[in-house]
């Protein structure tokens, strides 16, 4: 079943989960990440224009989950659109203030595996000049490399890719969402903290999951876990009948404290639990899962986004709408400051040392100016609760405790134009 760019499905709301274990995390921003103000009356007879700042939004949708008709893996159609919506109507809720008008110029959702450049062209035909997009690594730099020297700011809010970050950077592009290298980090100071030192890494057959693998590694080695073995999954979706029989051959002859999986569009991992040969926890795309956002957040004054964004959209934030809607308030916020839609100043001023973003997982979030990305905890959780945060007071750095999580700066691989 392919989803087209005209449709969206309606969605039932659900209730945001009540309770959440908090692990330690970063010091709380000295923003206070309130509600954002009431809306004001209307302006005044013959009041100067408000100065506008135009957005542009597109989702290319992914392929379909293996069991693309069960409700609860298949993502809804306004996944990410709604959080960018949602961001739109914080900006103005303080832009009106400041006789600022944010809009979305363009929008567009692209079906599994069409070329999502020509509606990109149409984005940058309204005028659009801040651009947030949720598509493949490829057609990510396709974009940027159109972008090149022009007065745009390209946000990434869905690829996760390692590479965009490293030796595939693009000085245009400001990343949202999180590296796998986040991710894994995350996961992976947990874990040890927990003294789960011992991995049994099992792995899927795309090449994202081996990525996604990649990472796992990455992050044992600079943690201090130990995978003692990595096995690949072969069986196809239908061992979703035969689980019972093929689980527990799969995951025997072989001591582990925890099982962390790789499966980016879950074709065996919801299937693991409980079913291995020894009874162990899973961790990593499916169990305890690292992620920018889900429904259970309610500390560092969630819960009020999680409402708001229900009352909008009928249902929970999910990863992908957060990270549309940082990379909203990203300008929004930067708009604010310095009183300014210029390109160049926005990007100079986020870039700086006064640059600072809120966003309800306690600290203050910045961008790395050596490959872009912004800095921001990630939380852990399981389908019905949180369980902890990243990064853990346990691992320190010298200067920022979320450069614990991806690419540091003397590790990274990217190279800008200035560099």
């Amino acid at each position: 079943m392919k989803r087209g760019r005209s449709s969206f499905a309606s969605c039932a709301a659900g209730l945001l989960a009540a309770a959440c274990l908090v692990s330690v995390v970063p010091s709380p921003a000295s923003s206070q990440e309130a509600s954002p103000p009431a809306a004001p009356g209307p302006a005044p007879k013959n009041a100067p224009a408000p100065m506008e700042l135009s957005f542009g939004v597109l989702r290319q949708f992914p392929p379909d989950p293996p069991w693309w008709n069960n409700i609860l893996t298949t993502s809804p159609e306004d996944d990410g659109i709604a959080g960018a919506a949602l961001g739109i109507t914080d900006n103005n809720t303080t832009g009106r203030f400041l006789k600022q008008d944010f809009k979305i110029a363009a929008q567009e959702l692209v079906p599994d595996g069409e070329d999502p450049m020509p509606a990109f062209q149409r984005i940058l035909d309204s005028g659009a000049k801040f651009i947030i997009v949720a598509v493949p690594p490829d057609a990510l730099l396709k974009m940027a490399d159109a972008v090149k020297g022009k007065d745009v700011i390209l946000f990434n809010a869905g690829a996760s890719d390692d590479r965009l970050r490293a030796k595939d950077c693009r000085f245009d592009i400001l990343h949202t969402a999180p590296s796998r290298a986040m991710l894994t980090d995350a996961l992976a100071q947990y874990l040890v903290s927990k003294r789960w030192n011992s991995w049994l890494l099992l792995t899927g057959r795309r090449a994202e999951d081996r990525l996604y693998a990649d990472a796992v590694k990455r992050s044992a080695k600079k943690f201090g876990g130990k995978i003692v073995e990595e096995r690949t999954w072969n069986f196809g979706p239908d061992a979703r009948e035969t689980g019972n029989d093929i689980i527990p051959v799969f995951t025997q002859g072989v001591s582990y404290d925890v099982i962390v999986l790789a499966d980016e569009l879950g074709e065996f991992g919801p299937l693991i639990g409980y079913r291995s040969w020894d009874p162990r926890p899973t961790a990593g795309t499916q169990g305890l899962t690292p992620t920018t956002w889900n429904v259970t957040v309610t500390g560092w004054g969630a819960e009020q986004i999680q409402n708001r964004f229900a009352r909008q959209s009928k249902r929970g934030m999910r990863p992908l709408d957060f990270q549309m809607w940082l990379a909203m308030r990203t300008i929004g916020e930067a708009s604010a400051r310095i009183r300014s839609n210029d390109v160049g100043k926005l990007r100079e001023f986020i870039f700086g040392p006064n640059f600072q973003l809120a966003g309800f997982k306690g600290g203050a979030f910045s961008y790395r100016p050596w490959d872009h990305q912004l800095r921001q905890p990630i939380v852990l959780s399981s389908p019905a609760a949180m369980v902890a945060a990243s990064p853990n007071a346990a691992f320190l750095h010298q200067t920022n405790p979320l450069d614990t999580l991806g690419f540091d700066k003397p590790e990274s691989e990217c190279k800008f134009p200035s560099q």
